[in-house]
């Protein structure tokens, strides 16, 4: 409940924040010599014309899904579509040749999220968000403070954009958007939604433009051109093959290039059981079990599955 007071605060501090101040020069955003470019810190037009400081993604958080990349595409859809898949937890934007511009994503619980094809109906910068009234309703002590709804900002989490999906003219409340937790990218921690880092959804938002085509994968799509994915301790996943490979490898031997993803489930080969010198992907991911005993890596077959419980901000985690 403390955990829970302070982000309450935090939140109550970031809106009066909000309040007309005297217009001041910004500092530059400071550099880091670990990060990329594309992920540097960087300024923003806020919903009124002030300016936002988007803060630098830390090198932790980085891994090699994770970061924006230019990627061979393993699926039917055309260029220009969005291909979200929530249990390899990625997102592409698919370009001509055979290729894709993928970005890492957080998913959102299972249950309320979203399969099929869909439409970008809305697009929104630093847009303002609101729980829904069932949210209200039936949490009302972690929602009914929001029942105003949120302004634009770094406090909001939505983050620095979101797309909106729509079916015809019924809003699916699927959205693809920033985050106001960059450590969660990667892993199942929201609630229904897609996230990305702040940086990535800014460049996919200037790429797409309203009527783009977006699919959202089944757990049996995923499988046929993703392969089995296996989760880490540390909350992320990876490719089976590719941790069957690194298992296989000898310390200090260069491993072999990756193999393409299984053509389907049954292809995949088996799990192999990890050894306990398993290494951590995340430095600063929190686990809980003795870093001497780590557990053994799960096949993922919910996108929500985590090998630890970690506290989820109510906020960040009630995105509709």
């Amino acid at each position: 409940m403390m955990r829970l007071a302070s982000l309450f605060t935090a939140l109550a501090l970031g809106l009066a924040a909000c309040a007309p101040q005297p217009e001041t020069p910004a500092p530059a955003p400071t550099r880091s010599a670990e990060v990329p470019a594309i992920y540097q810190a960087r300024q923003d037009r806020g919903p009124d014309g002030e300016i936002i400081d988007i803060p630098a993604v830390r090198a932790a958080y980085l891994t090699d899904r994770n970061r924006r990349q230019l990627v061979p595409f393993n699926g039917p859809e055309s260029a220009g579509t969005i291909v979200v898949d929530p249990y390899a937890r990625v997102l592409y934007h698919v370009q001509p040749g055979g290729q894709a511009m993928r970005y890492g994503v957080a998913v959102g619980r299972a249950g309320k999220g979203f399969e099929g094809s869909a439409t970008i109906a809305r697009k929104a910068a630093w847009p303002a968000w609101r729980p829904t009234d069932n949210m209200i309703r039936t949490e009302p002590e972690l929602y009914s403070q929001f029942a105003g709804g949120l302004t634009g900002g770094m406090h909001n989490p939505l983050g620095s954009r979101a797309l909106y999906l729509y079916q015809g003219s019924r809003d699916t409340y699927y959205r693809i958007h920033g985050t106001m937790d960059p450590s969660s990218i990667g892993k199942a921690t929201s609630a229904g939604c897609i996230r990305l880092f702040n940086q990535d959804i800014i460049d996919l938002f200037e790429q797409v433009p309203n009527g783009t085509r977006v699919t959202v994968r089944s757990q049996a799509d995923s499988l046929r051109y993703e392969g089995p994915m296996v989760e880490t301790p540390e909350g992320y996943v990876v490719p089976a093959n590719e941790l069957q490979t690194a298992l296989a490898t000898p310390m200090g031997a260069a491993a072999p290039a990756s193999a393409a993803p299984a053509a389907t489930p049954a292809a995949a080969a088996p799990l192999a059981a990890a050894p306990q010198s398993f290494p951590p992907m995340d430095p600063y991911a929190q686990i809980a079990a003795d870093p001497f005993a780590q557990p053994s890596p799960l096949l993922v077959s919910d996108p929500f599955a985590t090998a630890d419980a970690t506290f989820v901000s109510p906020v960040e985690s009630a995105v509709p």
